[in-house]
């Protein structure tokens, strides 16, 4: 007969409403809470989130138990509400289950919890030319940590953001990137420089204008976060643009639902090659959630294939295609302005376009520097800011 369990968890969760009252019926446990909601837990459930350590290893919290090692009819020999608040469930095969109240209420799946959750997590601000710049200074950035907790909020919901006061040495913007993670290498390296050169193996490395795009289209996974390190910019033009990816796709899925719906069902092919690599990936333009929202953009029409779909579909994604290009040309959704020596951009690569006008070489010197992180590790660094 087990003798203790213990509550295993590395997150606090607090104690919105006590536990009232429970009832053990044929498949579940109802949960009455002291705000009058009532939560049903089904036995299988409670049974596979068992937190004792037989389930549950202390050490790294990750769970040991499989639900395929319960018997599949379990059910409760006894259920009630201990001394200290906690659900106490003890099972037939003499396995006992303990589950705190504020754990509980936190991973309730009735309607009301659900949508409660639902409503709670960090939704995008979408913007257009009118946005007001989220500027933010390095050296605090650099020293406080509730500095940078706000920036990395800005960065993830609003997904553009510069920062002012940064050195102009080559190689420093290695040291504000890793205030959030390790740096994300491609074949580019771990940082890239923007400079025109006569060898380019990339038109980002040209003096010509780029077109609104997302980097790395080309990859399964294109980077999240990407910045852009101004060291010396004395040449005329090469004014950066951005626009919301998001709030396109929004407005595409309202002014014109045809268009946004094939641009979220047919793969388009992006190409990139040099002498070493040779990457390519299918993918929609516009990539959906498992909740239905826009989660990715991926664009590049430098870097786009031929396209590739069925004699039916073809004037459909043509059709597609050239309305969300048009709309990004649209100056209610473009945000302008030119990047001064120690000053950086970061944005979300995966949602934020950016596109660059041509400048004049012969005027003068213009060297940015470059790198990427995973759009995973800023969200990790946010939640571990925040305990």
């Amino acid at each position: 007969m087990q003798t203790a369990a213990a509550v295993a968890d590395f997150r606090t969760y607090p104690l919105i409403s006590a536990l009232n009252g429970v009832q053990n019926l044929a498949d579940r446990v109802l949960i009455e809470w002291a705000d009058g909601r009532v939560s049903p837990f089904h036995h299988v459930w409670l049974r596979d989130n068992c937190p004792c350590p037989q389930c549950v290893y202390s050490v790294t919290r990750e769970q040991v138990f499989e639900i395929i090692d319960a018997a599949p009819d379990l059910t409760p020999s006894a259920v009630h509400i201990d001394t200290d608040g906690c659900l106490r469930i003890d099972w037939q095969d003499d396995h006992l289950s303990r589950f705190d109240a504020g754990w509980l209420r936190a991973h309730a799946y009735d309607d009301e919890s659900r949508a409660e959750r639902l409503a709670a997590k960090p939704k995008p601000f979408l913007w257009r030319g009118d946005l007001q710049l989220p500027v933010f200074d390095y050296a605090a950035l650099m020293n406080d940590n509730a500095a940078l907790l706000q920036w990395l909020l800005a960065v993830r919901d609003i997904g553009l953001t510069q920062v002012r006061g940064v050195p102009t040495e080559p190689g420093s913007l290695k040291l504000i990137a890793q205030r959030i993670s390790f740096i994300r290498e491609s074949n580019f390296g771990v940082l890239f420089n923007v400079q025109s050169k006569a060898d380019a193996d990339s038109n980002a490395y040209t003096a010509f204008n780029l077109p609104l795009h997302t980097d790395l289209p080309t990859r399964e996974l294109q980077p999240g976060l990407q910045f852009l390190h101004c060291l010396v910019n004395d040449a005329e033009g090469g004014e950066s643009i951005f626009v919301d990816g998001f709030a396109i796709a929004e407005a595409l899925r309202q002014e014109d639902p045809a268009s946004f719906k094939a641009l979220c069902e047919i793969p388009v092919e992006f190409r990139n090659k040099d002498r070493h690599s040779d990457y390519r990936c299918l993918a929609p333009i516009i990539a959906l959630d498992a909740l239905g929202r826009v989660a990715e953009i991926r664009m590049a029409n430098f870097l786009r294939g031929a396209f590739d779909t069925s004699v039916e579909q073809m004037p459909l994604l043509y059709r597609a295609y050239r309305r969300f290009i048009a709309m990004t040309r649209e100056p209610r959704f473009r945000v302008m302005q030119r990047l001064n020596p120690g000053e950086l951009w970061c944005f979300d690569n995966r949602r934020t376009l950016h596109a660059r006008n041509a400048f004049d070489p012969a005027t003068g010197a213009r060297h940015f520097q470059g790198c990427y992180i995973d759009r995973d590790e800023l969200l990790s660094r946010i939640l571990v800011l925040q305990r």
